[in-house]
């Protein structure tokens, strides 16, 4: 679900694909999965129900063997297909809650527009549909369709309010980023105010990524961030913008970090109260 995300002190606002706003008003940042890795996911599961029709063929012609005619071999194996293309899949993303061995393989998950998990209609609206936009046109329908939408939806999802959510989290790398030497008189005085989330997280994700941009990307992006923090800042040194990002960025963190291990010793100051009984009240 597409909502809005604050990005100034001003009340303005911008839309994103990729933040998904839970009951409690917490913004979170989803990965919707790629075409790419959706096609991958959809061969792997396209050979596995093939695999599976396969050897309920196999098993049909041992158990039954010459005695099938022709009429009846055709109502099994379109018997077959129903349930190996439609049955099969439906099951098997109820039961699981949005996965398959496709889908387990390059880590996605189906859920619904909100986060939650899908129910039966939605696994029936997407298998009914995936018969024709996958099968039937050899997913010429389904890419065409992912392609025009920002979060890889194919027509099925569309039609039941669902996406593939990529679920594999890169792995974190510690990374810190030193006060700059020109700033050291001026941390020492500076108020900084809480940023904003996502302004945040994109002045940690320029820092990390800083020395991977072009000359002219790095100091454009710079810039902009630094006017977005600005108003947060006060007073504003007369620094480059990325120095002044930087000196930022190494401020909150030394002063949040203070305010974390001052709470962790008063919480260490209380423990004695919170397990002892008042008055020398004797232990039973």
């Amino acid at each position: 679900m597409e909502q809005p995300g604050k990005v100034a002190d001003h009340g303005q606002y911008s839309w994103s694909e990729q933040e998904l706003v839970t009951g409690e008003a917490v913004a979170l940042d989803v990965r919707p999965a790629s075409i790419i890795l959706r096609a991958a996911g959809t061969i792997i599961d396209f050979l596995a129900y093939i695999l599976l029709f396969l050897g309920m063929a196999f098993l049909v012609t041992g158990l039954t063997g010459a005695a099938v005619d022709n009429a009846l071999g055709r109502a099994l194996g379109i018997a077959g297909l129903v349930v190996c293309l439609l049955i099969v899949p439906m099951s098997v993303e109820t039961a699981t809650g949005g996965r398959s061995l496709g889908k387990v393989v390059i880590g996605v998950r189906i859920v619904r527009d909100d986060g939650g998990a899908i129910q039966l209609r939605h696994a029936f609206i997407r298998a009914l549909l995936g018969v024709v936009e996958i099968y039937l046109t050899f997913g010429g329908l389904a890419a065409t369709t992912a392609l025009l939408n920002g979060k890889s939806k194919r027509l099925g999802d569309l039609l039941a309010g669902t996406y593939s959510q990529h679920e594999r989290v890169p792995r974190l790398t510690e990374q810190s980023v030193a006060l700059p030497p020109v700033l050291d008189a001026w941390a020492q005085t500076v108020d900084i105010v809480r940023l904003p989330d996502r302004l945040s997280r994109r002045i940690a994700q320029f820092l990390r990524q800083v020395d991977k941009l072009t000359p002219a990307t790095r100091l454009r992006l710079a810039d902009s961030l630094a006017a977005e923090a600005a108003p947060f800042v006060s007073p504003t040194p007369a620094v480059p913008s990325e120095v002044f990002l930087a000196g930022v960025a190494a401020v909150r963190r030394g002063r949040e970090a203070t305010a974390l291990q001052l709470e962790r010793e008063r919480l260490d100051r209380l423990q004695p109260i919170l397990h002892t009984l008042p008055h020398g009240f004797p232990q039973r």
